[in-house]
């Protein structure tokens, strides 16, 4: 125990070193939270069981954990209840429709419903249709106009490749997920209050207001600027270091599950073609096996059911599972945009910083500088005029540095606060996705093995009852 203490002694005193003795925070690194014992002891004090120490049952023990658990699920629900309660804005996207467009081309449009007690709006509701490229202005928009914040990721336009883009599953999917991306800013305190926002809500058309704003060589300077501002940056803090080793590392992880998950859903397809060429040969047997007509058909018929299993499966898996992975994907692309783009900020403020040092220098120095020797001085100018002069100018660039100095701190800690309070909010959405997500998986894998061994059981009852009556004639025959 006592080895147990020391070690957390020293952890605490590493992480105070690293964050300026802020308290750890462990939303901040969920990676190594709860890393700082050694294995060893980790097993030995946190994984023994309650009864070691006390006279609790296993059932008072289960009770327990049940208790504990049913308690954050009330949490939440509570906490969702009280967010239906204050929100004052509804967004839905529904009923997809495709359009013809010019030169045999085809699109679809969305339905997005808003329903608002906002005085902002003239209207409590609105219904308007939108193009996937309306939502991609939106996002540009949002990108633009609010550079600090972390902006939800609209789906790839190609995500699902096995899937007609027109076929009903494609679309019921795509609206799913600009659903979400319409909700997700709706439910945002700050972008939801977005005039770009609001206008791709109400506008019956969007294609005066898409002529506007920066054009694309603006927008690669920006993105010069924000790689730039990494390899400038001085002083980031150690908590933005921490965040963005873990976003990688968050992202590396579910890429690997976002390829695996495509190569098992490739392979199921495999499996399929295979088992569709499977069930014919059982039942072509058939016909040539009269006293085995019945038990070959019985096969052909569970290995049909099996094959439309898998299918379904597969389906669900593409429909359901990849979206989700793919989103928070995207999303981890997004958090590392903002990073970089509070670093820009930070890199401003700290050539500003140096700026002003650099002139309040220069200001030292002519006071302790010696006029009489300068090149205005042989031109007749007095000495103390010229003295006067360069620190009066002097003065003047001090003054206006100094006020960049201020706003562009100020424009920092506003960048910080709200990157905090969208990871806050990220961690949050975060964990209830992933939770749904991992739910759905196991019951859609649940439903498919109870799917297949219903089918190999009808066989084997099959196959018993047949077994059955051939001993029941056996047992007639040796009777004659």
């Amino acid at each position: 125990m006592a080895e147990v203490e020391d070690s957390t002694k020293d952890s605490g005193r590493v992480q105070g070193e690293g964050l300026d003795t802020q308290q750890y925070d462990p939303l901040q690194n969920p990676l190594t939270e709860g890393l700082s014992v050694n294995d060893d002891d980790f097993e030995e004090e946190d994984l023994r069981s309650p009864g070691a120490d006390s006279n609790m049952s296993n059932a008072s023990q289960t009770a327990l954990a049940g208790s504990i658990k049913l308690e954050d699920q009330e949490e939440e629900t509570e906490e969702e209840d009280q967010d239906m309660e204050t929100r004052d804005l509804f967004v839905t996207v529904d009923d997809p429709e495709k359009h013809s467009g010019s030169m045999g081309s085809a699109y679809v449009t969305y339905r997005v419903v808003t329903k608002t007690t906002r005085g902002a709006f003239d209207n409590p509701e609105y219904l308007v249709r939108r193009r996937y490229q309306d939502f991609l202005w939106l996002r540009n928009k949002l990108e633009e106009t609010q550079p600090t914040h972390l902006i939800p990721p609209l789906p790839e336009k190609h995500s699902l490749r096995r899937f007609d883009h027109f076929s009903p599953e494609f679309l019921k999917t795509r609206q799913k997920a600009l659903n979400k991306f319409l909700t997700r800013i709706a439910d945002h305190p700050v972008l939801s209050f977005n005039s770009a926002f609001q206008i791709f809500l109400t506008a019956k058309e969007l294609t005066a207001h898409k002529k506007q704003g920066p054009g694309i060589f603006s927008r690669m300077g920006d993105s010069v600027r924000n790689v730039a501002a990494t390899y400038m940056l001085k002083g980031r803090s150690p908590e933005y270091t921490m965040m963005g080793e873990y976003v990688g590392t968050f992202s590396e992880k579910l890429g690997t599950i976002n390829r695996v998950s495509e190569r098992i859903i490739k392979e199921n397809q495999e499996y399929i073609n295979e088992l569709g060429e499977y069930s014919p040969v059982f039942s072509l047997w058939s016909n040539s096996e009269i006293e085995l007509a019945e038990t070959m058909t019985c096969m052909a018929n569970c290995i049909e059911k099996c094959q439309e299993a898998v299918q379904e499966l597969n389906d669900e898996q593409e429909q359901y599972f990849l979206p989700p992975v793919r989103e928070y994907l995207l999303y981890a692309d997004s958090i590392k945009s903002v990073l970089k783009k509070r670093d820009s900020i930070q890199v401003e403020y700290e050539l500003s910083q140096e700026e002003s040092s650099k002139r309040k220098n220069e200001r030292e120095q002519v006071k302790i500088s010696d006029p009489s020797y300068s090149i205005s001085s042989i031109t007749g100018k007095r000495p103390d005029e010229i003295k006067e002069q360069k620190m009066a100018k002097l003065e003047r660039a001090i003054e206006e540095v100094d006020k960049q100095v201020t706003f562009l701190h100020d424009k920092t800690e506003c960048a910080n606060a709200d990157l905090k309070a969208d990871m806050d909010r990220w961690h949050k959405n975060k964990r209830k996705d992933f939770k749904d997500l991992f739910i759905g998986l196991a019951d859609r894998e649940i439903k498919f093995y109870q799917q297949t061994l219903s089918a190999w059981e009808e066989v084997i009852q099959h196959l018993q009852k047949e077994n059955a009556e051939c001993a029941n004639d056996t047992e007639a025959k040796d009777a004659e």
